[in-house]
């Protein structure tokens, strides 16, 4: 059974980066599950990916399983971080 919480708040995942620890933060998505989900800047490593692309299965991963999650209900609050600039306009 799932941990249950109002709010769950991440930052600083650098989705995009070989140094990500993406398969550590689907792990935590799996067993947790709140009302709202906050990703607070840096999600997503826009300046290294401008720089050399790196994008592993995990990546995505994280990025599907966030998606489920709002698909099922949960609040996905997303602030784009200075990293993660180009979200902005989304």
């Amino acid at each position: 059974m799932n941990q249950r919480y109002r709010t769950i708040w991440i930052s600083d995942v650098h989705l995009g980066t070989a140094g990500c620890q993406a398969a550590f933060l689907l792990d935590f998505l799996r067993h947790h599950d709140s009302d709202t989900l906050y990703l607070v800047g840096d999600i997503i490593d826009g300046w290294q990916l401008k720089k050399s692309w790196y994008w592993k299965q995990g990546h995505n991963d994280v990025v599907q399983k966030v998606l489920r999650k709002a698909r099922k209900g949960t609040r996905v609050i997303y602030v784009p971080g200075n990293h993660d600039e180009a979200a902005r306009q989304y």
